[in-house]
């Protein structure tokens, strides 16, 4: 008795899928017909110096020249880590090899 509904609902699914499937193909020509094209012009974004983003071209004028030596790539030298009066004196009493941890 269960089979006419088994055949019924799997023709159901089936045309859920199909009427699914319908409605995404005239969704995509519906995109497509009203897709307007931009000029390459219109797509370009800037950002001006204080970081926000517009669509006018920065000013030229304006430009400030900066030395590769100025910019800082990683992390900044800040001096040596372990200054000359600073150095540690004293005897190791434990030492873990497997970690090489070392205890003053």
């Amino acid at each position: 008795m269960a089979r006419p509904q088994e055949i019924f609902n799997k023709k159901e699914l089936e045309k859920r899928r199909l009427q699914k499937r319908q409605e995404k193909e005239q969704r995509k020509e519906e995109r497509k017909a009203n897709a307007s094209g931009k000029s390459f012009e219109d797509m370009l974004a800037y950002v001006d110096e204080n970081g926000n983003i517009t669509s006018t071209p920065p000013d030229l004028t304006r430009k400030k020249s900066i030395k590769a030596e100025d910019v800082v790539i990683g992390s900044r030298n800040t001096g040596s880590s372990n200054p000359v009066g600073d150095a540690r004196t004293g005897t190791v009493s434990f030492l873990q090899h497997i970690q090489r941890l070392w205890f003053y």
